[in-house]
């Protein structure tokens, strides 16, 4: 059944008209033409679908597009301002922390959402809030590397 679903996608308010129970991921690559939110497992374990909900990481393939409904998601497409790649897109590149660039966006997302709450993690911090999003090629080290760069002040980076 259709239902209107109302919320903020990456700054700008949408409404849908829509079956409530339809994936969020689905909603936003088909809907909305967003695809850098990837499908992996379609069962919330790899997290290449990971967008932020109220800046929370979340699995957009087990969330019904009705649950944000009034809330703020931001899709890696989002990111970006003006065409400008936030910083931490930028480490990702200066650090070739992607190969086949399948779990990037999911694991930008999460890295974002940490530095957002802890602007300097510690690598501890980092490890633990990326062991959920999985990296089949193995660029992990990269990845980390490029949170820790990030989150350094700038006379350290």
């Amino acid at each position: 059944m259709a239902e209107s679903v109302s919320f903020r996608l990456n700054g700008k308010r949408v409404r849908v008209k829509i079956d409530g129970e339809r994936p969020l991921l689905a909603v936003i690559r088909t809907d909305f033409g967003l695809t850098g939110t990837k499908y992996g497992c379609g069962e919330g374990l790899c997290g290449a679908c990971t967008v932020l909900v109220n800046d929370e990481p979340v699995r957009s393939c087990h969330m019904a597009v009705k649950d944000v409904e009034g809330k703020r998601v931001l899709t890696i497409e989002g990111l970006a301002k003006n065409g400008k790649l936030h910083p931490i897109q930028q480490k990702f590149i200066q650090h070739n922390a992607f190969q086949c660039g399948f779990c990037t966006s999911g694991m930008i997302l999460a890295a974002y959402s940490l530095l957002l709450k802890k602007p300097q993690p510690n690598l501890d911090e980092i490890v633990q809030s990326l062991e959920s999003n999985l990296c089949r090629c193995g660029a992990h080290p990269r990845i980390i590397q490029a949170v820790q760069d990030t989150g350094r002040p700038a006379k350290e980076a």
